[in-house]
């Protein structure tokens, strides 16, 4: 029967035991140091995180091609790279509010796969969130003028800032920026229908717009609802948005069906008919309405019997 080991023995073992564990955590200590100041990025599940209320991205920005190709590289990757950023909530274990990275996390909420996020675990006020969202969309230079501008004013309307000019002076941009960008978010609803996407509007086109309102609102409005449906390019549509005495000279007669635009005929001196049809309409309606609707049309240029 083996010996039992001497108590001197036992000491001298566990105290090499003991110096051994010490120097794992000294190394884990210097390791760790190296992570000082950083934030812990996780994969999460793309349901658990919701929009700010700044959101800032249109609908209409999730149908382009360029995010398209966004969504195919995360998928031909595994997952988004480069992570995005979301802070905890407080009161909801497990839940995170997004701050940017909205374009990569609707990829990987419609692809079903894990979104890599950074969270930010510190205290994050609401306007700082709003400060570090606005930075990353400037210095990506992806958001249109009108998503901007929408956040912007989101952000007034929450009294997250209390003027415009702090709202500029926080941010550390222009004031001109500013009025540029709410400019064209505060254009009325039917305006911003008449472009084929929202995404289209500038900061010209706003102001091109509010000038011709200023000038004469009654006969701009009215060009608004001749235009609306129109599938004009932005240039051509403001264009004849801007300028009455343009839009008159193409004595023109919308073609309607089902009580929407689909083109427009005009009949010249002469009596010859001209007809003009958007793509949109070729490609959607079928042959035997369009009849209907191009002879409803016609007859309407003769005039009363």
């Amino acid at each position: 029967m083996a010996s039992a080991r001497t108590g001197p023995g036992q000491m001298l073992a566990f105290r090499g035991q003991m110096q051994q564990v010490e120097g794992e955590l000294t190394a884990l200590r210097e390791r760790l140091r190296q992570y000082d100041g950083s934030q812990p990025t996780l994969k999460v599940d793309p349901k658990n995180i919701r929009p700010s209320r700044w959101a800032n991205r249109h609908e209409a920005s999730f149908k382009t091609s360029e995010f398209a190709g966004l969504k195919a590289d995360i998928e031909h990757a595994g997952g988004n790279i480069q992570p995005i950023l979301v802070r905890t909530l407080k009161d909801e274990p497990g839940q995170y509010e997004l701050v940017f990275g909205h374009r990569r996390h609707r990829a990987a909420l419609e692809l079903g796969i894990p979104v890599l996020a950074l969270v930010w675990t510190d205290d994050l006020e609401d306007a700082a969130l709003f400060a570090a969202m606005d930075r990353e969309n400037r210095e990506r230079a992806d958001l249109s003028n009108y998503e901007q501008g929408v956040m912007y004013q989101r952000a007034l309307e929450a009294h997250l800032f209390s003027s415009q000019r702090q709202l500029a002076e926080n941010l550390g941009v222009s004031h001109t920026w500013v009025r540029k960008a709410l400019t064209v978010a505060q254009l009325p609803p039917a305006v911003v229908e008449c472009f084929r996407s929202p995404l289209d509007i500038t900061h010209r086109h706003a102001e091109q717009i509010n000038a011709a309102m200023e000038k004469d609102r009654r006969g701009f409005l009215k060009r608004v609802e001749r235009l609306r449906g129109s599938h004009l390019s932005a240039a051509q549509l403001v264009s004849r948005l801007i300028d009455a005495q343009s839009e008159e000279s193409q004595g023109r007669l919308q073609i309607q069906l089902a009580g929407k635009p689909i083109g427009s005929l005009k009949r010249s001196r002469s009596g010859e008919i001209s007809i003009t049809l958007s793509a949109h309409t070729i490609a959607t309606v079928d042959l035997e309405s369009l009849a209907n609707a191009l002879k409803e049309s016609i007859l309407k240029t003769r005039g009363p019997n």
